[in-house]
């Protein structure tokens, strides 16, 4: 099963590392749609069919948090998975994104971390 992803990071060169982790990892990966902030990240929803969204906290516009709370509220993308990957250490929003259902993989990670985690959350693992 080939996983769509929904990468949303401001920056570019996070998003192409993420990326060729992903590559790198074996994952069987289908369509990748990018965005640097959450309001991006909302629009590509709507418009793509996506198995897991992957979500930094701290971005310009919508932050990560504020996205995940309009995700959860959509019936459509309520049960979506999400894997937030960030630097950011607030206690406070990593406890909020992880009440509304998000995994957290801290910056930076190892790419079996990030493997591990995807496998499990889109139920990929054989």
């Amino acid at each position: 099963m080939a996983i769509n992803v929904l990468l949303i990071d401001d920056s570019a060169v996070m998003r192409a590392m993420i990326l060729k982790s992903l590559e790198m990892s074996g994952i069987p990966m289908g369509a990748v749609h990018q965005a640097s902030n959450g309001a991006e990240g909302l629009e590509l929803l709507q418009q793509h069919a996506i198995d897991l969204v992957m979500l930094d906290i701290s971005m310009p516009g919508m932050r990560g948090d504020e996205m995940l709370e309009q995700v959860r509220a959509e019936p459509a993308t309520a049960g979506l998975p999400v894997l937030v990957i960030s630097s950011e250490r607030t206690t406070e929003r990593v406890a909020r994104m992880e009440a509304l259902g998000a995994v957290y993989l801290p910056k930076p990670f190892l790419p079996e971390q990030l493997r591990d985690v995807v496998l499990d959350l889109t139920g990929a693992r054989q």
